[in-house]
């Protein structure tokens, strides 16, 4: 794990001034210290420390470059705030103490980026009432006044890459890689199929589990597993996307990607992908922490934003000259539908058991998505 600190901070002018000062306005200054850091309450105060936390390496072509890059964003949007920044963070305890560590140097704001990292958050949430917290992609279990969570609707984009995946495919075969059954990899797993199963109804979609959001050895093991299967088009729900596109490329197969650009990988084969781009959201939340307005704010909860909104940060990828413009006719008929509060999981859909789950017309909420626990009919493998 390494830590980066982007600016260094000197205070040694608060020695001088403590010296000097009297104590009737010593006191006074105190109260008002106190006041600016209550983060919960009605105070305003300017933000001088922001951590960010990542479970992986910065430049891992995904998840962790995508939250990087934003993190980049906050530091050249507000460049007199000290930006600490964290690579390589398991969904540990560890966590907890590097996220201590922020805290003792003085971190204000902290973004813990990784699924796994909500429990240690929360946990540091509840005993510094004056550090605020959010937390990328989990749900809330118990409301805290400097603890909200953020996320994109991740399975649109999914579900339009779905649709060129189904259209370019020959074998009707495709691959998922995923890490954890867990709602997020489930939604878009079904989501990238009924994409897929809109332009070729029996199309099917075999989905592989690594057990781990980054190991390069088991992405290749799954990968190859799929290529035997005759798998032509492989996508993934990994942290780091690397081995999975170069394995497909080398086998002159398909890629579709996700979390951050990874075409110059896949020169041949990259058909699209889905791509975070955090910038706008880090900079606004850090923005609102400033003008003391968390507790109120839209972020202080479970926050998702979506193209019903207009501002979802999860957003296709460039398509590659396989792509018709047949196929990208289809797709932003798509998007006008989940702009219109369409959702790729309109009814009716259907589980691997043949059981409805909504029913036809019937469109789940956002809400409703998050809690996924099943594969749709078409998908081949266990939720178990």
């Amino acid at each position: 794990m390494t830590i980066r600190r982007t600016r260094a901070f000197v205070l040694p002018a608060l020695l001088a001034l403590a010296m000097v000062a009297a104590a009737e306005t010593t006191a006074a200054a105190d109260d008002t210290a106190a006041t600016e850091r209550t983060r919960g309450g009605e105070a305003t105060s300017a933000v001088d420390t922001v951590g960010f936390i990542f479970v992986g390496p910065k430049d891992d072509f995904g998840y962790n470059q995508a939250a990087y890059d934003g993190s980049a964003a906050v530091e050249a949007s507000f460049p007199d705030i000290t930006v600490l920044q964290a690579e390589n963070v398991p969904e540990t305890a560890e966590s907890e103490a590097v996220m201590q560590g922020m805290i003792d140097d003085g971190a204000d704001l902290i973004f813990a980026t990784s699924y796994g990292h909500l429990e240690f958050a929360a946990n540091l949430a509840a005993s510094n009432p004056e550090v605020v917290f959010v937390h990328q992609g989990g749900l809330e279990t118990e409301p805290l006044d400097n603890l909200g969570t953020y996320f994109g609707t991740v399975y649109e984009p999914v579900y339009t890459a779905g649709i060129a995946a189904g259209q370019v495919s020959e074998t009707g075969k495709l691959g998922y890689v995923y890490a954890f059954p867990i709602p997020q990899t489930l939604a878009n797993i079904n989501a990238f199929t009924l994409g897929a199963q809109s332009v070729n109804p029996e199309i099917e979609t075999i989905a592989v589990s690594t057990g781990s959001w980054c190991d390069p050895a088991l992405q290749a093991q799954a990968a190859q597993s799929l290529l035997d299967e005759d798998v032509d088009v492989i996508t993934q729900h990994q942290d780091c996307t690397k081995t999975i596109v170069e394995a497909a490329e080398a086998a002159d197969a398909y890629s579709v990607g996700y979390h951050a650009d990874a075409s110059s990988l896949a020169p041949n084969g990259w058909i699209t992908g889905s791509e975070w781009d955090w910038a706008d959201l880090y900079v606004d939340i850090v923005q609102t922490v400033m003008d003391a307005g968390f507790a109120e704010s839209e972020y202080n909860g479970d926050f998702r934003v979506g193209l019903q909104t207009g501002d979802n940060p999860f957003i296709q990828s460039a398509f590659g000259s396989m792509v018709t413009p047949e196929t990208i006719e289809l797709i932003d008929a798509a998007k006008e539908s989940f702009i219109a509060g369409g959702s790729p999981f309109t009814g009716p859909v259907t589980d691997q058991d043949g059981e409805i789950v909504w029913a036809e017309g019937e469109t789940p909420t956002y809400a409703d998505i998050e809690q996924m626990d099943f594969f749709v009919e078409g998908v081949i493998g266990s939720t178990g």
